[in-house]
């Protein structure tokens, strides 16, 4: 069964075209290492909650967009390996000057349990 690791973050609408360059490079190396699909999604129409929500989730400031990400694989395992080589791979030096704040980043994995085409 596939497995999707899932992420959102705050970025600075300064920093979309940064935003985008960045995935562009670094996205790749998820293929590279067995996912299936890599998806990055600038938030468009992200409301405020009464209690919670995406903006709040990340800290987003009145000048920042939320990203809502997601690397599908083909299963756990694979997904375990291909993180490992994507953390360790000397290309991600180059990612520290990443553009937003990666200390606001939630993230998790996920296994699908309902499926539609």
């Amino acid at each position: 069964m596939s497995y999707i690791d899932g992420f959102v973050i705050a970025v600075p609408n300064a920093n979309r075209e940064q935003f985008i360059k960045h995935a562009r490079t670094f996205d790749p190396l998820f293929l590279e290492f067995g996912a299936t699909r890599v998806l990055e999604c600038w938030g468009d129409n992200v409301p405020d909650g009464k209690l919670t929500d995406f903006r709040r989730a990340v800290q987003a400031k009145q000048d920042e967009s939320v990203v809502f990400s997601w690397v599908e694989w083909p299963d756990q395992a694979t997904r375990d390996a291909g993180m490992e080589k994507f953390m360790k791979d000397p290309r991600m030096e180059q990612a520290a000057n990443c553009p937003f704040d990666g200390k606001r980043m939630i993230f998790g994995g996920f296994v699908p349990v309902v499926s539609l085409p």
